[in-house]
């Protein structure tokens, strides 16, 4: 979750189905050193339901170069140690999750061992570690300029099958096939995230310790203009309120993709196509039929507050009830 209201909300009215929240309020420094906090309110209902409180540690904006620093300095990484030990014990968390991103392959066996060492005294004090991680579909550079870039600078820093058997779980991030540096495309087409837990299975990386990334918001794609850019194609990443606003306003038809797995639209704004791929109830159904298909932990939402209006719905139909 994110530290906003509407993320607030949805925790608040759906305690009975999240067995672990994850605020996004940590923030880790050249130093390693951690700074942030998590809202008091959230602790408390959290200990009440007994849903595990994890954080997320993030290196802001994903600066590769900042994550680069703290990984080739053993003070940063202990002394960010040494913080999340402290800072669990005195807030009662169970645990931290690395949201470490823009890794290099470069600092592949840096961050392998970062982890561990992380792994090691977390578990001497009865606290977790897992990590929300790049998705990946092969180890190659693919077939685009655009793959190969992907690759070296967001996915191949991973050893998926080391982090796994160090750690609790894996957070996978089966999501953002499409963005706004890409064609108009979904979010995650169901295809395609089963290629990813495919490769992750046949890199040795136990089913039991994947959890299944998914996206709980949709994808708008339109063409844009700005005195810096000029024109550009454009995509935001839409919560179910602002896509049901915008498909009242330009009422198109609204189909379904059985490769991707979700609902979609295309309408014309005098005279340029804008496109919606869409997350919802349907597109979550089909995604947990791959949860089902291959075994897994189970699965990591992204994020709270931006979900539609059935997603809560189809997951209590689709899922084991919280114990």
């Amino acid at each position: 979750m994110t530290d906003n209201q509407e993320s607030f909300e949805s925790f608040k009215n759906n305690l009975d189905q999240i067995s672990i929240v994850c605020p996004q309020t940590f923030v880790i420094s050249r130093n390693g050193v951690l700074s942030g906090t998590v809202d008091r309110r959230i602790l408390d209902s959290a200990h009440r339901h007994k849903i595990k409180v994890i954080p997320l540690i993030v290196n802001s904006g994903f600066n590769s170069q900042l994550l680069h620093t703290i990984l080739f300095n053993p003070q940063a990484r202990k002394r960010s140690i040494v913080m999340m030990v402290s800072i669990a014990k005195k807030l009662k968390l169970d645990g931290w999750q690395f949201d470490l991103e823009g890794l290099n392959i470069s600092d592949k066996d840096s961050f392998t061992a970062y982890f561990k060492e992380t792994a090691i005294a977390l578990h001497n004090e009865n606290l977790s570690l897992s990590a929300a991680l790049v998705h990946a579909v092969e180890n190659n550079g693919g077939p685009t300029p655009y793959h190969n870039f992907l690759f070296e600078n967001w996915r191949a820093g991973y050893s998926f099958k080391e982090l796994a058997e160090a750690g609790d779980f894996l957070s996978i991030m089966a999501y953002d096939q499409h963005t706004r540096r890409t064609p108009p495309g979904p979010v995650a087409a169901v295809d395609w995230v089963e290629r990813i837990i495919q490769y992750l299975l046949t890199e040795g990386v136990a089913p039991e310790k994947i959890s299944l990334g998914i996206p709980d918001y949709s994808i708008h794609s339109y063409a844009d203009y700005s005195e810096e850019k000029g024109i550009f194609t454009n995509a935001q990443q839409f919560g179910y309120k602002n896509v049901q606003y915008l498909l009242g306003k330009y009422n198109p038809e609204i189909s379904w993709s059985e490769k991707a797995g979700c609902h979609y639209a295309v309408w014309d704004n005098d005279g340029v196509y804008e496109y919606m791929y869409i997350e919802d109830g349907a597109s979550l159904r089909s995604k947990l039929g791959i949860l089902a298909k291959y075994k897994l932990r189970g699965i990591s939402v992204w994020v709270l507050g931006k979900e539609a209006t059935d997603f809560w719905t189809v997951l209590a139909k689709e899922t084991i009830p919280k114990k």
